[in-house]
């Protein structure tokens, strides 16, 4: 648990303030950069060069990576791929002229080696995603000595090369160990960024207002902390070699916010950066009203259990059907006033706004997902404690209970809380290395002898 005081928790913001010359920015980053070696990661599932509709989006993204020369590496993080597709991949980069670069087919021999490696020693990585791709490619940069580290993803439909030289800025020029982006969703006249607008926003909101009336100063720490961030959902993050190899990663929908609050935890500078004074544009969810395990569905009830969690496990936070109750409808509360906002807004600016389809998502998606996850949280303690309250109430069960019964049913609910607070996540580099100290030994071979079949 950590009882921190807000001074020490304050985000620096790096805000775009005039025309930047991007010659003094790149100058900078050229300066520092054989000391802080940056790396850029880049995850992509192989749908994103091979399907018709993406492959613009990804050669603008291959076009602006060419022109920039003080990376180190780049880490292509390839899933759902076949050979052809790695060779086909292997041939971008080349028309498009990137240098410096590595091909982690994950469906190939040489890395399937080290997942399974990973696997024997523990380290469980037995279902494909974005987050175990992630890891394998952390380990990557940190074995090929990189100081800084950037996470890009390869659906951008407005990347531009000044981006990555705003968000590599602050680590790598100004020795800050974290640094977030933050920019203005909109696409086609209309706001987007809902589940921070019309779900984040406001808990966190909602959640400050019941601490203050508690005045409960840890609850708040962390609170004060993720509303200093301007678009806390975002994936466009650097850091500091450092500090990477002490964080967690959610493998959930969850990892954004997991990510902040692993910061919060283990970072001693953080930063946000302005990656576009444009608006930015990528992928967009479907809501999925009526399935929880799709869309924006599935992305907010992971976003209100990770956090809870934390606040829970980490902070000492007791929860009941109350909490949940309560904090639902000052949620409510405060999401409409931020529609009444979001509205007024669009009209300043002209842009489309359905307010009714707003409300909607806020009435019948996230207040359920808020209320799902206290279920969640609640129901098995509630069992337990009306099950106990049974037993020793009714004497018939005084035989089972001297032999232990009421012990035994509270053994049962401890393991199965642990299950329901178990946050899937990856563990720390930092202890793989512990445990498997030829690691970044064996991860620069597999490069190397991918080099051979993918160049670099």
């Amino acid at each position: 648990m950590h009882d921190r005081n807000f001074d020490i928790n304050e985000v620096v913001t790096f805000r775009i303030l005039v025309d930047q010359d991007r010659n003094i920015l790149k100058k900078n980053l050229r300066k520092h950069a054989p000391s802080k070696k940056p790396v850029l990661i880049m995850p992509l599932l192989a749908s994103e060069f091979t399907a018709e509709q993406n492959t613009p989006v990804f050669e603008n993204i291959l076009e602006q990576l060419a022109k920039i020369k003080y990376l180190y590496k780049i880490i292509f993080g390839l899933d759902a791929g076949s050979e052809a597709d790695a060779m086909m991949l292997k041939d971008l980069l080349t028309r498009f002229q990137i240098k410096d670069y590595v091909i982690q087919w994950n469906n190939g021999p040489v890395y399937l080696d080290i997942y399974e490696k990973l696997n024997k020693a523990g380290f469980l990585f037995l279902e494909p995603g974005k987050g175990k791709n992630m890891f394998l490619s952390l380990g990557i940069a940190f074995a090929l000595g990189a100081e800084t580290i950037a996470i890009v993803d390869a659906d951008i439909r407005t990347f531009k090369r000044i981006q990555l030289d705003r968000l590599l800025y602050p680590v790598v020029v100004c020795n800050h160990d974290f640094s977030k982006a933050f920019y203005t969703r909109i696409s086609e006249g209309r706001m987007y960024g809902r589940v921070k607008r019309l779900l984040l926003d406001p808990l966190l909101i909602a959640m400050k207002k019941k601490f203050e009336e508690t005045e409960d100063q840890k609850m708040l720490g962390l609170i004060h902390f993720l509303l200093q961030f301007h678009y806390q959902l975002s994936g466009e993050v650097a850091f500091s070699a450092d500090l990477l190899k002490r964080m967690r990663f959610a493998t959930n929908w969850g990892a954004e916010i997991f990510t902040l609050i692993e910061v919060y935890r283990k970072a001693s500078s953080p930063a946000q950066v302005q990656f576009s004074e444009r608006p930015f544009d990528h992928k967009h969810q479907d809501i999925s009203e009526d399935n929880e395990k799709q869309g924006l569905n599935r992305m907010a009830i992971d976003i209100v259990t990770t956090l809870m969690n934390a606040l829970i496990q980490e902070e000492g936070l007791e929860i009941s059907d109350d909490f949940f109750r309560d904090l639902t409808v000052i949620y409510n509360a405060v999401a409409e006033k931020q529609i009444k906002v979001y509205s007024d807004v669009a009209g300043f600016n002209n842009l489309i706004y359905d307010r009714d389809t707003e409300e909607g998502i806020v009435h019948q998606v996230f207040r359920n997902c808020i209320l799902k996850a206290g279920e969640t949280l609640t129901t098995q303690c509630l069992i337990t404690e009306r099950l106990l309250r049974v037993i020793h109430t009714y004497p018939e069960f005084k035989p089972y209970l001297n032999q232990g019964l009421a012990e035994t049913i509270v053994s049962v609910e401890n393991r199965m809380s642990r299950e329901i607070f178990e946050i899937p996540q990856t563990v720390t580099w930092e202890r793989v290395f512990n445990k498997l100290p030829n690691i970044y030994k064996d991860i620069k071979k597999a490069v190397k002898a991918e080099e051979a079949r993918f160049g670099s």
